[in-house]
């Protein structure tokens, strides 16, 4: 569709203020799911329902990052209960998948895990969230809390500047390899229908995604995991050499499980245990609160957050994996005492701590709230983009392609075993004082996450920084070693010093890559104020 401006030149800086309001409000990366999800609570429902909705909708709306094969976590506030769930809806590997059966079968890539086709799927956790949340908290119908998405992915929609921007990279990095490969047929018939990717403007309509959700609601997602959509995903992997089974579905159960924490400054920053990273951040955090911070852009508190971070990511790459299969106790890893320890091994030089090269990843992330004081913090992903690249037929299903975070060396932690849940990048984050909600916040992109999670947190905690300016504020990302970019309005000067201490600082233009946010925070009279991300299509719904 042509127009006569380009949609993502942004000539001016914009500025946003923090969003009050009061009935509801959802924040989400797409217009479209914040609506949905706000359509959901102004027809009864509440901040669980909210979500469903939300999450649900992106995966419409924004198939780029996600899908109804996602992985999916939570960090729910029950106003009831006073008290703060999490949920982890990642799936394991399928129990035919192992380093023998792979190696054997010569399903590896020079004695790693595959990054894209059937062997990187892992069994999808997704639309048992939804169920979980809907049949544990929701007001309405899981048909009702899903009806918003079913109407997009019918009806239609229009392709968003950053859509339009991701699914031309998807193209890109699709056409060539897979084009003529039998398995990957459905997605180009799926996604590229026309032969080419979605542009600014065009509408796209998912029929088959929608008679998908239709029958997940229908069903409180047995279709999926035990009905005929079980069917069909069985009979492709079996097709295309996956190990994905019908078995491995119909077992599947997300896990409802105690948030972890560590107390910053006096609030409580929550995230879900392993086999998700979380823990980076709260490692990170549970350094950095031996040192006092009282100016934030100066070049000691940036040298602090670098080396924390980096400490954290060592010891989360040696032991975090689905925690049945860990050496130690994940509270260990979070423990004061340790953090104690850590902060006295950081100098006033840059240190290598770590050669893992975190990859890229597409990640969704949303918060909601309502009036009754229910917060939901959710996010959910494909991985990698549109994932595996792998759609069912006729089903509109992408599958993610989390397996190929397994390592095929039965030596290292996360190494691949039948029924085993792999390191997991995606979190959701959640701020508590004196037992009470502060609220959700959560930065989507890989391993940028928990560097985002640190960013932000300490932008509220310490420097007072409201939602909006938390998620504003100039962002930097480890990548490897001493490298560090930053975005193009960070702090020059500070980056010099930087450099003069040992961090290789690089500007990186590509602005989507040091995260998406979400934030909000409650005040003590019940009003919500909301931030949502700068750098994307991202959107606040409220009333």
């Amino acid at each position: 569709m042509q127009t006569p401006f380009n949609p993502t030149y942004q000539k001016y800086p914009s500025q946003r203020y923090p969003i009050y309001a009061r009935g509801g409000m959802v924040n989400a990366s797409s217009p479209q799911a914040s609506a949905a999800g706000l359509e959901v609570l102004k027809k009864g429902g509440n901040a669980m329902d909210a979500a469903v909705a939300t999450a649900s909708a992106l995966t419409v709306v924004e198939p780029t990052a996600n899908g109804i094969g996602s992985d999916a976590f939570a960090l729910v506030w029950s106003a009831k209960d006073q008290k703060l769930y999490g949920l982890n809806s990642s799936g394991p590997a399928p129990m035919a998948a192992s380093i023998e059966a792979i190696l054997a079968d010569k399903k590896d890539n020079e004695g790693k895990m595959p990054t894209f086709g059937w062997t990187a799927v892992t069994v999808p956790g997704a639309p048992k969230a939804w169920a979980e949340l809907n049949k544990r908290f929701g007001k309405l119908s899981l048909s009702e809390d899903l009806a918003p998405a079913v109407r997009y992915a019918r009806e239609g929609y229009p392709c968003s500047p950053n859509l339009a921007l991701m699914w031309q990279r998807a193209y890109n990095r699709y056409k060539k390899p897979f084009d003529g490969k039998p398995e990957f047929d459905e997605w180009f018939k799926t996604f590229t229908p026309d032969g080419k990717p979605y542009e600014a403007g065009d509408i796209i309509k998912l029929p088959n995604h929608a008679d998908t959700l239709e029958a997940i609601g229908a069903t409180n997602a047995d279709a999926f995991y035990s009905g005929e959509i079980a069917k069909k995903i069985d009979a492709d992997s079996r097709e295309f050499g996956g190990y994905l089974r019908y078995e491995d579905l119909a077992k599947f159960e997300a896990k409802w499980v105690e948030p972890i924490k560590v107390n910053y400054r006096g609030y409580e920053v929550c995230e879900i245990p392993p086999n998700g990273q979380g823990i980076v951040a709260l490692m990170a955090l549970n350094i950095l609160k031996e040192f006092e911070f009282t100016e934030k852009d100066c070049v000691e508190t940036y040298h602090k957050q670098l080396e924390a971070i980096k400490m954290a990511f060592a010891d989360a790459f040696h032991y975090v994996t689905d925690p049945d299969h860990m050496e130690v106790d994940y509270n260990a890893l979070i423990a004061p005492e340790y953090g104690a320890e850590r902060a006295k091994e950081m100098g006033e030089t840059a240190k290598v701590y770590t050669h893992s090269i975190p990859p890229k990843s597409g990640t969704v992330y949303f918060c909601c709230a309502d009036g009754e004081g229910n917060m939901v913090s959710f996010i959910q992903s494909n991985y990698m983009g549109f994932g595996s690249g792998i759609v069912v037929k006729d089903t509109g299903v992408s599958l993610q392609n989390r397996g190929c975070d397994f390592s095929l060396n039965p030596e290292d932690a996360n190494c691949l075993k039948p029924g085993k849940r792999t390191y997991h990048t995606i979190i959701p984050g959640f701020i508590l004082k004196d037992g009470k909600a502060v609220g959700p916040f959560g930065v989507m992109g890989g391993y940028m996450q928990p560097q985002g999670h640190l960013q932000v947190a300490m932008n509220y905690i310490d420097f007072h920084l409201d939602p909006q300016q938390a998620l504003d504020a100039p962002r930097w990302q480890w990548m490897r070693d001493n490298t560090i970019t930053v975005e193009t309005r960070f702090n020059s000067e500070i980056a010099r010093l930087l450099q003069q201490k040992g961090h290789d600082i690089r500007i990186d233009l590509n602005t989507p890559s040091f995260g998406r946010g979400q934030m909000i925070v409650r005040l003590e009279n019940g009003t919500l104020v909301g931030g949502t991300e700068s750098r994307t299509d991202s959107n606040i719904a409220c009333y």
